[in-house]
């Protein structure tokens, strides 16, 4: 606050012969720092692998990263004069504002999304859902050796072919339309309605357990989603990022070379 608070009383003080922009001596100082700024700021996505052992430092210059981050589109528009154009250099203050924005969706999940996944974990892990289900499995499949064909088709699809993951479309998006335990929810309680007896018992605890399993593949779903929530938007920071570094030398070498 106090970087761009200096830089604008700078820039309202500063009186060019003829309009402010980058070309001026406040320009090219406003400039520098931005560039200095920008290139720490990518330094950054390299330094913070050394602070693995001293989360305390990591979460120091995290925040410097944030805050200079947001601080720096102020100073580039006040090195602009407020005037872009078509060019390389309006693409270079493009690409900076895109990845700052991006970097801020990134804090928006990491802000958000932990607590989310921590009241859908409960007391599990994703590796504890994974073996409750695989346990689930193993119960289910000798439960429902008894059941008719049909339904037993039903529960073997199940087991066998339910899964986790996919696309990454799939993943973000926490759902498998195509589940087979969601199917055989659907299609048990009418198909069985038959039953009588023993048979009948088999079926309500075979159900039961697939229903288990459901609320579980929800959780262990929901967790995946989460996770990929967390991650995504690096997908768009990291190459953006590169793209304002190779536009950022392109403007400077530009206005050197050829101004």
């Amino acid at each position: 606050m106090l970087l761009c608070l200096a830089c604008a009383i700078a820039y309202v003080w500063h009186e060019p012969p003829i309009r402010p922009y980058g070309g001026t001596w406040l320009g090219y100082t406003l400039g520098t720092i931005g560039g200095l700024l920008i290139l720490w700021l990518l330094w950054f996505g390299i330094r913070k692998r050394r602070y693995a052992r001293h989360s305390a430092s990591l979460r120091g210059w995290l925040s410097a990263h944030v805050y200079l981050g947001v601080a720096v589109v102020v100073i580039a528009t006040l090195h602009t004069g407020f005037e872009l154009g078509w060019n390389i250099h309006g693409l270079a203050y493009v690409l900076m504002v895109l990845t700052v924005a991006s970097g801020l969706v990134g804090v928006y999940f990491y802000a958000t999304v932990p607590a989310l996944m921590t009241r859908n974990r409960g007391q599990d892990t994703l590796d504890a859902m994974l073996l409750k289900i695989a346990d689930l499995d193993r119960n289910i499949a000798h439960k429902a050796l008894s059941l008719p064909d049909e339904l037993l088709a039903l529960v073997n699809d199940s087991v066998h072919k339910t899964r986790l993951g996919g696309s990454f479309g799939r993943i973000l998006s926490g759902r498998d339309p195509d589940c087979p335990t969601a199917r055989a929810i659907r299609v048990i309680p009418e198909a069985g309605k038959s039953l009588q007896d023993e048979i009948a018992n088999v079926d309500h605890e075979v159900y039961a357990m697939l229903l288990r399993k459901q609320e579980l593949l929800t959780r262990a779903r929901r967790d995946m989603r989460f996770k990929a929530l967390m991650e995504i938007w690096l997908f768009f920071h990291v190459p953006l990022s590169l793209a304002l570094l190779a536009a950022l030398l392109a403007h400077v070498v530009s206005v050197f070379v050829y101004w």
